[in-house]
């Protein structure tokens, strides 16, 4: 019998030889313990699996761990330069790292989020469907009844806890080298106001909520890009230039016209958070427009996701 006439029964878990990996696809597709991927419950154990495989892998670690480097590197070039000097010039977010370490938490935020953070989000999203199609595992993972509806929400959603996890790697880090390198104490916001080391702890974690909310628009494009293609490496690459673009556009003082409709736009309008009173339409406004985009790239992906003949 042809691979073609295979029925789905013939295709069972148990039935699909180790060494073509269809076994696992299978189990990530939801069959797991007796559990259909058309109830709640099912659903939980193919996000959970999408979760694990995104966090097993060796790309994803190393993203990780570059993303943590990046504040101690932005850290220990601070102390170099200023002797540990508090009153240290520089931009804003800079000048106060000096004045109390936990502000290094704002400051690698602001300095990951236009490059590195969206760089590591948009590999992981670009390879969310099309890897697993170069891999050759796609085809099975749609065998077992997961639905390609349940699946692209899963990986949609995978791929929102990584954002989130890269942006409390960049924030604990930052915080455990501010620590480390300069005095703790009370944070003097962008406004002038002084802020108590509880309250400036608060003011991080809604700061890095906010970070990690603004890349889901980021997501969505990068999911979309990737049913487009049978290549991660890719769609990888394609949402990486993307991004780099869109960056570069934003900077042209002759497109402000067009300017605030790109997703980049409002990336760090979390600034605002730093200011007493905290001023939240920009921010508002920044997590509206990446409604938008998930809405509208999100639903291009289950367009053509559902539509998509999957031979690989």
């Amino acid at each position: 019998m042809s691979r073609a006439e295979v029925s789905p029964e013939e295709m069972a878990p148990e039935r699909v030889a180790p060494e073509r990996a269809v076994s696992g696809a299978v189990v990530r597709a939801g069959v797991r313990a007796g559990v259909r991927p058309q109830t709640a419950a099912g659903f939980l154990a193919l996000f959970r699996s999408e979760v694990g495989l995104t966090f097993r892998r060796a790309r994803t670690l190393a993203l990780l761990s570059i993303l943590a480097a990046l504040p101690v590197l932005i850290g220990v070039v601070v102390r170099v330069e200023t002797g540990g000097e508090s009153g240290g010039g520089g931009p804003a977010f800079v000048a106060q790292v000096t004045q109390n370490g936990l502000f290094l938490v704002f400051t690698a935020l602001a300095l990951t989020l236009p490059v590195f953070l969206p760089m590591s989000v948009g590999v992981v999203a670009g390879d969310a469907v099309a890897g697993e199609a170069s891999a050759g595992t796609l085809r099975y993972m749609l065998v077992a009844p997961a639905g390609r509806t349940r699946l692209l929400a899963a990986k949609f959603t995978a791929a929102l806890v990584y954002c989130a996890v890269a942006t409390a790697v960049v924030a604990l880090s930052a915080l455990a080298t501010g620590a480390a390198l300069f005095p703790m104490g009370e944070v003097t916001l962008l406004s002038g106001d002084a802020i108590g080391p509880g309250a400036a702890l608060l003011r991080a974690l809604l700061v890095a909520a906010v970070v990690a909310a603004s890349l889901a628009g980021l997501v969505a494009i990068g999911l979309f890009v990737s049913t487009l293609t049978g290549s991660g490496i890719a769609a990888m690459a394609t949402t990486v230039v993307l991004v780099i673009t869109v960056q570069i556009l934003d900077s042209f003082p002759q497109l402000h016209a067009v300017q605030p409709y790109l997703f980049t736009h409002g990336w760090l309008s979390f600034g605002d958070l730093l200011r007493t009173p905290m001023y939240w339409d920009n921010v508002l406004d920044n997590l509206g427009l990446q409604a938008v985009y998930v809405a509208v790239f999100g639903s291009a992906a289950w367009a053509r996701f559902a539509s998509r003949d999957i031979t690989a």
